[in-house]
């Protein structure tokens, strides 16, 4: 996935959040915790899993290195204040509108993929096959966005 990245620059912003979804039937929630690039617009990490303060560091781990000193912002969800430096990360509510670059791609990622839709028959029966849908998707929009530019 970091080959369809734009080059990261030293003034970017980060903006993370989680979406949930489920996987065989809606008791077996997950939720895709991801990390957009304001400028490019890029996804630059993602993780599946639940909403465990692991998923989250997973999220910061999966974080190419280059992104990790960026400025970031999240939801007040406690686990990112728990995993991201105080120093380069902020935690606002979502009304601030420092969070509607990553609102806007789950709206689109809801459009495209009926599996992320909150009321559909359309489901992954597989964590495995959830994941790897999602991968191909993310794939495909940050090759979108690298051809364009």
């Amino acid at each position: 996935m970091k080959d369809t990245l734009l080059p990261a620059d030293e003034r970017d912003v980060l903006e993370v959040d989680e979406m949930w979804s489920f996987v065989g039937n809606k008791k077996k929630g997950v939720w895709l915790w991801s990390a957009l690039c304001r400028r490019t617009r890029q996804i630059v990490a993602f993780v599946i899993g639940d909403r465990s303060e692991s998923n989250c560091k997973k999220l910061a781990c999966a974080l190419p290195e280059e992104y990790r000193k960026c400025i970031s912002y999240s939801d007040k969800y406690f686990a990112y204040e728990r995993v991201f430096p105080p120093e380069t990360h902020c935690s606002l509510g979502k009304g601030k509108g420092q969070l509607n670059h990553i609102e806007r791609w789950h709206n689109i990622l809801r459009q495209k993929l009926s599996r992320y839709v909150r009321k559909t028959l359309s489901f992954s029966k597989s964590l495995y096959m959830h994941e790897l849908v999602t991968r191909w998707f993310i794939i495909e929009y940050n090759l979108s966005i690298l051809i364009t530019q």
